[in-house]
């Protein structure tokens, strides 16, 4: 099993946003859910100290750890056949 990251934001006029973290055009898959909570608090952790981000017209949430269902990529499915 795979984690990954789950940004959010919620505001009045796009109402509820998510998507995963991606880092260089790729998901950000980890192995463990410890690793994605340590990546989450390196990389967002300021979220946590900018009320004025976490407010409108922002309303950014700090990501959360998800689990990822292990799929094959376009590019896999092309190769095999």
């Amino acid at each position: 099993m795979l984690w990954g990251l789950l940004w959010a934001s919620k505001t009045k006029l796009d109402g509820l946003q998510q998507h995963l973290i991606y880092e260089e055009c790729y998901p950000k898959f980890f192995h463990t859910r410890k690793e994605s909570r340590k990546y989450s608090q390196e990389k967002f952790g300021y979220i946590k100290t900018r009320k004025d981000l976490r407010e409108e017209p922002h309303g950014w949430k700090m990501p959360i750890p998800v689990k990822i269902k292990k799929i094959k990529w376009f590019n896999e499915q092309q190769k095999e056949k």
